[in-house]
């Protein structure tokens, strides 16, 4: 999950003692069936998810017991590493199926306001902008495409001998530093040439997408994968008639560059929604 989201954050850090709940608010749709959230567990067991009204625009929120959703208490899950995955997995869960009905504007995890009516307040001012991102990702989905290539050239093989670079005396070391200049210049065409691939690559999908958004890409530490270099991470927003046509370019795209390129979707657009 990428992007930045709309509206604005109210942890219950302000929420007044007396007061037992807050409201968490997940997304903001067009149009929405409340049984298409029925079951849903969300991030508080014994409170429903549901819709909350704002004006043309529906609110997905869910009651939480305001002690448990503090701002030391978010610290508290960011910093454990499982409970923040679950967290986030409730969040994503309940955006999807939300996005199932129609366009949805998926909020930024913890958002949380003190209660119903303060929620409306706050979203109901970006009703525009909220409206805004709606018409601009209906009918699309975000695909994650990232490329990786092998972090090193082949070393190149070993030619001739020391002595036919210049005899016995100081061939050898001629020949150790014309080995490391090769591959030296391996090295740098190698990095050219995977950089080349990436823009390629992303040359290619943007002509397929409505917008993109390029990703910093993971480092070798992030994807444990010490042979393989990741040289472009992107999002694609893709309209729905156009989705099997993108596959097919990853595929031929693969096959030409030898590269490999992972695609993942789709996804509700959570990179493309903070953009208007």
């Amino acid at each position: 999950m990428t992007g930045e989201q709309l509206g604005t954050a109210e942890t219950t850090t302000d929420t007044d003692t007396d007061t037992d709940t807050a409201t968490y608010v997940y997304a903001v749709s067009r149009r929405l069936d409340p049984a298409a959230l029925s079951g849903l567990a969300g991030l508080a067991e014994g409170f429903p998810v549901r819709t909350l009204p704002l004006g043309p625009l529906t609110a997905v929120v869910q009651h939480v017991p305001a002690a448990e959703f503090t701002q030391d208490a978010w610290q508290q899950r960011l910093s454990d590493r499982a409970e923040l995955e679950r967290c986030a997995r409730a969040h994503h869960e309940v955006v999807t199926a939300a996005a199932a009905c129609g366009p949805t504007v998926p909020l930024a995890l913890a958002t949380l306001y003190r209660g119903d009516e303060r929620a409306q307040q706050a979203l109901g001012a970006d009703q525009d902008r909220f409206a805004t991102a709606l018409a601009r990702i209906e009918g699309h989905a975000e695909w994650g495409v990232k490329v990786s290539l092998p972090a090193s050239a082949p070393e190149p093989p070993r030619t001739g001998s020391p002595q036919s670079s210049g005899g016995p005396s100081g061939g050898a070391g001629r020949a150790y530093l014309e080995r490391k200049r090769g591959l030296h210049r391996a090295r740098d065409q190698h990095h050219d040439r995977a950089l080349q691939t990436a823009e390629d690559i992303d040359a290619a999908l943007t002509r397929l997408a409505t917008a993109t958004r390029r990703l910093r890409p993971h480092t070798q530490d992030m994807t444990g994968e010490r042979h393989r270099l990741q040289v472009l991470n992107a999002a694609y927003l893709v309209t729905t008639v156009r989705e099997k046509e993108l596959l097919d370019e990853v595929e031929t795209l693969r096959h030409r560059t030898g590269a490999e390129v992972e695609v993942s979707g789709p996804w509700v657009p959570y990179s493309f929604v903070g953009e208007v």
